[in-house]
C-alpha cells in the first residue's frame, strides 16, 4: 500500500492490517450495506504489473491463457498465467493504457510473478515494473455506482458482456459488472476522488469487495491455491479468461486437451457455509462418495451479510450432484450450493 495513501485512509478512520482495509468502524454493518446501498472501498490489496516496450503484447500472448489481441484501451479481460502442466499460478485482470499493458492481481503475487516471467523476456523489448504503489485503486458498487462513474468519466457503460474501460486525464474506469466499477487514479488525485465519491457512497472494508467478486463468480488465485487448478476448473473459460484459438503458451496443450479430448471432472461453484469457524482459501472439501479423499477445495472466502460465509469452491462435479459436500471432514459443516451468475460451457 502506498504509504501516503495509508496515512490518508487512516485519517478517514480506516482500520488497516497487512495492506487490507479491514473496515471503517463496523464490518457487519458494512457487509449489510453492500447488499443494497452504494459503497466504495480501497483496493490496495490488489497489485499492478506494467508491461512496457515494443514487444510487450507479443510477449504476453506467448505467456498467458487469454488472447492479448482482444485487449485494448477500451476493453479489459480476465486471464491466467499457468505452469507447463496447465496449473494456474495467477489469475488477473488485464488492460491497455496507451502502449503499455497493465495486469492486476493479488499484491502478494506481484514479486513472484515478475520473477517467474522475467527469464522468458530474453532479447524481447519488454520491461516489467511493479506499479502497485504508483496507482490508487478504488472500487464502487451499488445502485448509484453507474451514476457516480458517469459523473467522473463522462461516459456510460456500453455492455454488460464486456469489461468496458474509460480513460480520462485523471482516471481509468472499469465497468467490471452491472453497477460495479473500479477506478484507478494517481496518488495526487486520489484524495479528491475519494472525497467526491464519499458524498454519495459509504466507505467499506475490502472483505465487502471480495464478497461481491464471489457473488459474481470471479476467482482470485492466492498463494494458498497456486498450482491447484486448471483454468477451466475455476471457470475462467466462462468469463473470457481462456482462448482456444490463439497459439502456444505455458500449459496450453493440457488446457486444450481438457477441452477437446478429456472430461472436466471439477468445476467452481458458488457456495454458502453456515458456520462462524475460520475458513481459508485452499481448505479441503469432502463428500461421502469420495470416502477419505478430498473432493475439492475452497478458492475464495468472505463473510456473508446473512451470517456465515460465502465462497467459491472447486468441487468434483459428480460429488456435487449426488452427495453433500462438507468442509474439512465428513463431519464438518455442509456447503449449500447456489447459482452462479453465468452459464458454464458444455
Amino acid at each position: 500500500m502506498n504509504p501516503v495513501w495509508r496515512i490518508y485512509l487512516h485519517d478517514q478512520h480506516a482500520v488497516i492490517e497487512n495492506n487490507h482495509v479491514l473496515h471503517f468502524g463496523d464490518i457487519a454493518i458494512e457487509l449489510s450495506d453492500t447488499q443494497n446501498k452504494t459503497i466504495m472501498t480501497d483496493l490496495s490489496h490488489r497489485g499492478l504489473i506494467q508491461f512496457s516496450g515494443d514487444d510487450a503484447k507479443n510477449f504476453l500472448q506467448s505467456q498467458l491463457s487469454c488472447d492479448i489481441l482482444e485487449v485494448s484501451e477500451e476493453i479489459a479481460q480476465y486471464g491466467s498465467y499457468c505452469t507447463p502442466k496447465g496449473r494456474v499460478l495467477a489469475s488477473f485482470l488485464l488492460w491497455q493504457k496507451k502502449q503499455d499493458v497493465l495486469m492486476q492481481l493479488p499484491a502478494n503475487l506481484v514479486a513472484a510473478t515478475i520473477k517467474r516471467l522475467s527469464p522468458y523476456i530474453l532479447r524481447s523489448k519488454v520491461q516489467l515494473t511493479d506499479m502497485s504503489n504508483t496507482w490508487i485503486r478504488i472500487g464502487i458498487a451499488g445502485p448509484n455506482a453507474s451514476t457516480l462513474a458517469t459523473e467522473l468519466s463522462r461516459s456510460a457503460n456500453n455492455s454488460d458482456q464486456i469489461i468496458d474501460v474509460t480513460h480520462t486525464k485523471e482516471i481509468n474506469l472499469f465497468h467490471v459488472a452491472h453497477n460495479r466499477m473500479e477506478l484507478i487514479t494517481s496518488i495526487e488525485n486520489a484524495p479528491a476522488v475519494w472525497e467526491r465519491l464519499s458524498q454519495n457512497a459509504k466507505p467499506v472494508g475490502t472483505a465487502c469487495w471480495d464478497w461481491l467478486d464471489i457473488q459474481s463468480g470471479i476467482p482470485v488465485i492466492l498463494p494458498e491455491t497456486q498450482e491447484a487448478f486448471l483454468p477451466q476448473m475455476i471457470n475462467l473459460d466462462a468469463i473470457g479468461g481462456v482462448s482456444f484459438k490463439k497459439g502456444c503458451y505455458p500449459g496450453q496443450e493440457i488446457v486444450a486437451r481438457t477441452r477437446y479430448l478429456g472430461k472436466l471432472k471439477r468445476r467452481m461453484f458458488l457456495v454458502h457455509l453456515a458456520t462462524t469457524e475460520t475458513i481459508k482459501a485452499g481448505d479441503a472439501l469432502y463428500s461421502a462418495d469420495m470416502a477419505d479423499q478430498p473432493c475439492g477445495n475452497i478458492v475464495n472466502i468472505a463473510p456473508s451479510p446473512c451470517g456465515g460465509h460465502d465462497a467459491l469452491a472447486v468441487i468434483q462435479q459428480n460429488s456435487a450432484d449426488i452427495s453433500n459436500i462438507h468442509w474439512q471432514s465428513l463431519q464438518g459443516p455442509i456447503l449449500e450450493i447456489k447459482s452462479l451468475p453465468y452459464t458454464l460451457p458444455a
